[in-house]
């Protein structure tokens, strides 16, 4: 066993000479030593491998994340987060990203080539326990002991959020392999299954009733997702079946164990996932690996002295990375720890039911591996059977991965005729030699679903949900690979024998059917989309040349290849066997070279040639090949290997097909061995025709709706016209009803009508004494309304007086101050004219004595401007006379209006008077026809007081003469004197008024007219 240190070093070997196991089957231990101190190693805190197996993470107490690659025996620092890890994450969508959860509660994710942060995600309250990722590798969940949360690894935000009480706590969340199922397992025992993508609780696994509590702690599931492992602080592990959610059995570790700190189960290449190796780590730092279904102890790893804190192992189960009490790394390597359980004899560990244990209870007994002890009386001869010597490169050609030897292989095959059940996947991948390409089939199928695949279901209806998708996702897949793959209708007939036999592993699936497309259908998409017309006639070479007869039949009966080699290769004779016979077909189709499978379709032809023979009509040749019939296989594959001996080498498919090729690693190769130019026009074409059948069913939708319209209005107008119908008939007896009433109603009539008349009478008179009473009252109202009149009008006049007494007055005292202004203003002016007569004569004198000085010393220059000087003077004093005139204007116009003002006044009060006279007038003719309607009912009433009325309105008494004749007293039909007397009166003093108004402004005109030629007469003078 060697030690590597890695130190302070960035990248290096991880051992220095190759490794050779130790009985232990430690190939290499790795530790890292402090700079400062050579005796102080680092610890290591966490391990996980990424989706190949090759190479794994490891993370130490210094927060350096190292990647170490087993296949190329190298290391290399590939971060330094500064802080120690809790958790890792290697099995990405994106290869080169790993995921790192930090003491902070943070999660980073990091690239492993460029070193570089992708991104940082936080939402942690306390330190993640783990990480687990998807199988995509495109979601992860983080998990802390108070919540679970989702991420979403495209864009690295969080999708869900899982919280718990505090009492109750996570356990662990993890995804579930090959599906979409998230399992929470909480403190409580209780185990939650999750639908990934709605989050929808799928199912509880019921807690046992039975038996103590284990205080769940560590869990494991196999790769195929079927098998639950659950441990705790016990040395019962609890085996659940996830399909049937039911507890398998119950499985008692050694009584060293007492309790589980870690599980994990060991893959093997030939269970096809379901793993029956389960690795049991303990208190005691010892793993033990049991077979879950013998419970027998394997082998075990670590040690008291050696003790192991955390295990990690491989996706392909071939080594084993654990973290060492000491903090050191070892690396195992599971072919050297396996060897020894896997020769003869089988161990000898008892498997023992105890009482007290419930009935699924096995218990584990021994610790080590027992063999049979030595009989020293019989002594066994062993014979050693030497393989017969092959060169070297044959041995290469034959070695096959795994450990396996093809030439091995096919020998136990002939000698078997199959391959055992139980290894029958692992020998096929080893045989086909899977790449595996995790990466490649995961960009394929994120693609999504293939447009040509989207109805299949229409076209092959599966009973299986499950199987269907799988079917649909690996024809997807397949289509996204090449694109003849979505054109090629005999593809699902093809590949659907392959999916239901690795439905639960879709990669696998889909390389052996790449695989076989890629070697044992050569030559077949050559004449796309018609049938393989250069493998057929290959196919009918080697019929025509081992039996002549049968194809002379064939030919006379009008059967091509066509119909009798063709549906046995596009089905791959899926519908002519059973399951068990195709698979004992295809164990020796892998096995050989790829015309093996063409020759085989010969062998069938030849071995059904009697019932063959009998058939005459096309129709029962197509029956037949399209239909199982009674035909041992074996036999057809034993004629096979006879044909595939015995045929020419001229006409022997195996001269115009390549041998085998596998995929490669890494991408898949490129498939274009078929005419483009028709795929693209069939995909142009289909695409043109799937537009078509949209149009079609968009418009046959909107036929049928307007037929549903249509079935419905008829349906309504039906319903209208029966309703029109009964409405009609309840009408027409409506009528006969309402007959029936009118004629009662025409009697009621007749007796309502003499009721009436007797009542009209009665209520004539009534309102004949209710009419009288009311004149009576109307009469009253009328003389009290008349003398309130003529009180009012006695008022209204005694009004008019006085304000006309008041206006008068007003106008004399305006008169006599008009009178005293113009006084004042004839005195300022003449008082004025006296002072400019003044100056205008001193200023005179002043120039005219001036004018005699300078006249007798000027020159002609002077003159000219004395009589400039004068000019300007008389400018001035014809602005002065111009000022004075607009003065005298202003004066004229006050005087105008006021004239106006006191000229409506008089309008207003002539209109009041006029309408307090029409006032009058009205009253006293209402009066008169009042009386005349009075007079004219008391006439008309037998019993009125016409004699009286009379009387009162012929001769009126004294009284009233008296009234009618008074000056004082005005009525209506008064026209007395004095009423003309006095507004005669008024209009005579107004008149008066406006004649002294005009008297006025004539003065004051006359004034004006004296003072402008006053001022004439000024101005002549001086300018004189």
């Amino acid at each position: 066993m060697q030690t590597t240190d890695i130190g302070n070093k960035e990248e290096g070997k991880v051992w220095h000479r190759k490794p050779t196991p130790s009985n232990t089957g430690i190939m290499v231990t790795v530790i890292r030593s402090a700079a400062a101190y050579q005796s102080k190693t680092v610890r290591f805190l966490h391990v996980t491998f990424d989706t190949t197996g090759d190479s794994f993470l490891a993370g130490d107490h210094h927060g350096n994340i190292y990647v170490l690659d087993i296949t190329r025996n190298r290391f290399r620092l590939v971060q330094k987060t500064g802080q120690a890890c809790t958790a890792l994450a290697f099995n990405l969508r994106r290869t080169t990203e790993f995921l790192v959860a930090l003491a902070d509660y943070s999660i980073k994710c990091f690239d492993k080539d460029t070193k570089q942060l992708v991104s940082w995600m936080r939402g942690h309250e306390g330190a993640v326990s783990s990480v687990s990722v998807h199988g995509s590798g495109r979601y992860a969940i983080s998990t802390s002991a108070d919540t679970a949360q989702l991420w979403d690894l495209d864009t690295f935000q969080r999708k869900r959020k899982l919280n718990v009480r505090q009492s109750v706590g996570i356990q662990r969340v993890f995804f579930l392999p090959l599906g979409n199922t998230i399992l929470s397992c909480f403190n409580d025992d209780s185990i939650f299954a999750w639908e990934s993508d709605t989050l929808f609780c799928k199912y509880q696994l019921p807690v046992p009733d039975e038996g103590p509590r284990i205080h769940y702690k560590a869990f494991a599931v196999t790769r195929d997702g079927k098998i639950l492992a659950a441990g705790g602080r016990s040395n019962l592990l609890h085996l659940w079946c996830l399909d049937t959610r039911q507890l398998l059995r119950v499985v008692q570790m050694p009584p060293k164990v007492r309790t589980v700190r870690q599980l994990e189960f060991l893959p093997d290449s030939f269970d096809g996932g379901a793993s029956q190796t389960l690795g049991v780590l303990s208190q005691d730092g010892v793993m033990r690996f049991i077979n879950i279904q013998t419970c027998k102890l394997l082998f075990n790893i670590g040690s008291h002295d050696d003790a192991i804190t955390s295990a990690t192992i491989s996706p392909n189960g071939r080594h084993i990375v654990t973290i060492m009490d000491n903090g050191s790394l070892n690396i195992y390597s599971v072919q050297c720890l396996t060897q020894d359980y896997n020769k003869p004899p089988p161990s000898l560990v008892k498997v023992v039911s105890e009482g007290e244990c419930s009935a699924l209870t096995m218990k584990v007994k021994s610790e080590g591996v027992q063999r049979p002890a030595k009989n020293p009386g019989r002594r066994v001869k062993t014979k050693f059977l030497r393989p017969p010597a092959v060169p070297m490169t044959e041995d290469k050609e034959n070695e096959l991965p795994d450990g396996l030897n093809k030439k091995r292989l096919v020998t136990l095959l002939k000698a078997f005729g199959e391959y055992p059940a139980k290894y029958r996947m692992f020998v096929w991948r080893s045989l086909l030699r899977l790449p595996e390409n995790h990466a490649a089939f995961s960009s394929l199928t994120d693609k999504g679903l293939h447009s040509a695949y989207l109805s299949i279901q229409e076209r092959y209806p599966i009973k299986s949900h499950k199987l269907q998708r799988g079917l649909q996702r690996v024809l997807s897949a397949l289509a996204h690979w090449a694109a003849i793959f979505g054109e090629t209708d005999y593809l699902p007939l093809m590949a659907f024998p392959f999916v239901k036999l690795f439905q639960n592993n879709p990669l696998l699936c889909f390389e052996v059917v790449a695989t076989t497309i890629v070697n044992w259908c050569q030559h077949w998409f050559e004449y796309f989309p018609n049938p393989p017309l250069n493998v057929l006639s290959m196919a009918e070479n080697v019929l025509a040349h081992h039996d002549k007869e049968l194809l002379q039949h064939l030919i006379d009966c009008g059967v091509t290849s066509q119909l009798y080699v063709w549906p046995l290769l596009e089905t791959l004779f899926s519908e002519v066997l059973t399951r068990d016979e195709w698979l004992k077909l295809f164990d020796n189709v892998f096995s050989n070279h790829p015309a093996f499978l063409l020759v085989s379709v010969v062998s069938y032809v030849t071995c059904c040639r009697a019932p063959l023979l009998l058939c005459s009509h096309k129709e029962d040749f197509e029956y037949f090949f399209h239909h199982r019939n009674n035909l041992d296989v074996s036999s057809v594959i034993k004629e096979t290997y006879r044909l595939m001996e015995s045929t020419p080498a001229d006409i022997h498919p195996r001269n115009m097909l390549d041998d085998f090729q596998p995929l490669t690693r890494g991408q898949y190769p490129v498939f274009n061995k078929y005419p483009t130019y028709i795929v693209e026009y069939q995909s142009q074409e289909r695409e043109r025709i799937r537009q078509q059948e949209v149009d079609y069913l968009r418009e046959r939708q909107a036929v049928q709706e307007l037929r549903a319209k249509a079935v419905q209005r008829q349906a309504e107008d039906e319903a209208w016209y029966t309703q029109q119908e009964i409405l009609q008939q309840a009408e027409e007896k409506r009528r006969d009803i309402l007959q029936q009433e009118e004629s009662k109603l025409a009697e009621q009539r007749t007796r309502l009508t003499a009721m009436k008349r007797e009542l009209k009478v009665k209520e004539l008179q009534l309102m004949d004494a209710a009419r009288r009473r009311f004149l009576k009252q109307q009469q009253d109202q009328r003389l009290t309304e008349l003398h309130r009149l003529d009180e009012q009008i006695q008022r209204k006049m005694n009004t008019r007086d006085q304000e006309t007494a008041a206006a008068v007055q007003d106008i004399q005292v305006r008169q006599m101050e008009l009178e005293a202004q113009r006084r004042l203003f004839e005195q300022q002016l003449a008082k004025e004219q006296v002072r400019v007569t003044q100056e205008v004569r001193a200023e005179v004198d002043t120039r005219r004595h001036r004018s005699e000085r300078e006249r007798l010393t000027s020159t002609p220059s002077q003159v000219l401007e004395e009589c400039l000087a004068e000019a300007g003077q008389l400018g001035v004093d014809t602005e002065w006379q111009a000022e004075v005139m607009r003065r005298l204007d202003q004066e004229d116009a006050a005087r105008d209006r006021h004239y106006h003002h006191l000229a409506g006044l008089h309008r207003e009060t002539l209109t009041k008077e006029q309408q307090l006279v029409n006032i009058m007038e009205d009253v006293e003719g209402q009066r008169y026809v009042l009386a005349g309607q009075q007079w004219e009912m008391r006439a008309r009433s037998p019993c009125s007081t016409s004699g009286l009325l009379h009387n009162s309105v012929a001769s009126p008494g004294p009284h009233q003469s008296q009234q009618r004749h008074s000056p004082n007293n005005i009525c209506l039909n008064n026209q007395s004197t004095s009423d003309d007397s006095t507004c005669f009166s008024l209009d005579r003093g107004r008149g008066e008024l406006d004649c002294r108004e005009r008297e006025l402004m004539q003065n004051i005109r006359e004034l004006r007219q004296k003072l402008a030629a006053r001022a004439k007469n000024s101005n002549s003078t001086v300018s004189q």
